[in-house]
């Protein structure tokens, strides 16, 4: 199957491409050992997830239903899932008389992928943070205690690093950085425990900065340059990976869940100058950027070369996601709104 490099020019273009699975996905998909449940999945990430694993298992031709569970705040997108095969359950996790459904009345399925959390709006409002990232964790792990588990967390976890570093490894110690990293590392410990309290094969996620046309690192910078806005460089060097990329891992992901737990830093392998990334959207826009202060010498990093060595190399280059971002930005392109808030050092968030 190959790769269409051309730049999406709309929504359903550009979600078509997040969701087509690479021949990866599709092999995966034929060694599959039963049904797919996506808590959280109607965030940012989750409905291009659960497209493509529902199109990998039809490519593959193998019996599972993908079952897509939320509270599906956004109008129209659970018909948009069950238009295409996928089984939309609406649910608060944290709320059981929020939803049409109870965490306990969902399907057990023998594999489930945790995308449920909450890191904007965290200060100011650190109990809710608390309860959403690590008391859900214990009741979502208790009742799927039998499947294969992946649990997306964040690069977050892990402190600041040296730029020469190379990013910080699954092996270091995490550090995390104000309430909502630590929030999210208490997360990983209740996984953790529950894969040590009943052999639960989990896989955790760190993920940093999944980027597509709406949201994103990339997006961010692309914006203040295309506006004239200052781009801060105090957070100098980021990692970026196309959110499809990330799809693709986060699936395959299920073959690699363990007790003790798996950990797995996912995200691109260049470590990006944020000064370098400004110009290059200058250039593409044909202007000078402003850049605001200066580098400095630690940033938020993750080395992923254990990623690429158990599920390869991300298919998507950086000059493409440059193109798509800029030419997007110049139609004027539906964006969420929504800032990575990359740039934060204090883990305020």
């Amino acid at each position: 199957m190959m790769i269409d490099w051309s730049i999406p020019t709309n929504v359903d273009e550009l979600e078509d491409r997040l969701s087509m699975p690479y021949p990866e996905d599709i092999e995966f998909a034929r060694r599959l050992d039963g049904d797919v449940i996506i808590l959280g999945a109607g965030g940012k990430m989750g409905p291009t997830l659960a497209r493509r694993i529902a199109e990998a298992v039809d490519y593959a031709g193998v019996e599972a239903k993908i079952f897509a569970v939320s509270r599906f705040k956004e109008a129209g997108m659970r018909e948009k899932l069950e238009a295409h095969g996928i089984t939309a359950l609406r649910a608060d996790l944290l709320d059981d008389e929020a939803g049409e459904r109870r965490l306990a009345d969902l399907p057990r399925c023998p594999n489930a992928i945790f995308m449920a959390g909450m890191k904007f709006g965290a200060t100011g409002n650190e109990p809710l943070t608390w309860a959403q990232n690590a008391y859900l964790p214990g009741r979502v792990a208790e009742h799927f205690r039998k499947s294969r588990l992946v649990v997306l967390s964040t690069g977050n976890v892990y402190p600041l690093v040296s730029i020469s570093s190379g990013g910080s490894k699954e092996t270091d110690a995490p550090g995390p950085v104000g309430e909502y990293a630590q929030s999210c590392l208490g997360r990983e410990r209740v996984f953790s425990y529950f894969a040590d309290r009943y052999g639960t094969r989990v896989c955790i996620i760190r993920l940093n900065y999944a980027v597509e046309a709406r949201y994103g690192v990339l997006l961010d910078i692309a914006r203040r340059v295309h506006s004239g806005e200052p781009v801060s460089v105090g957070m100098g060097y980021v990692n970026v990976i196309w959110q499809g990329d990330a799809n693709s891992a986060v699936f395959r992901s299920l073959g690699l869940g363990a007790s003790p737990a798996a950990v797995l830093n996912v995200t691109g392998l260049e470590i990006l100058s944020v000064r370098r990334l400004a110009e290059e959207f200058g250039r593409r826009f044909g202007r000078q950027p402003i850049i605001e202060g200066e580098e400095s010498e630690t940033a938020l990093l993750s080395d992923a070369c254990r990623c690429r060595d158990l599920l390869g190399v991300p298919r998507v280059p950086l000059e493409w996601l440059l193109d798509l971002v800029a030419d997007w930005l110049r139609r004027g392109g539906l964006t969420y709104q929504k800032p990575t808030k990359f740039e934060v050092r204090d883990g305020k968030f």
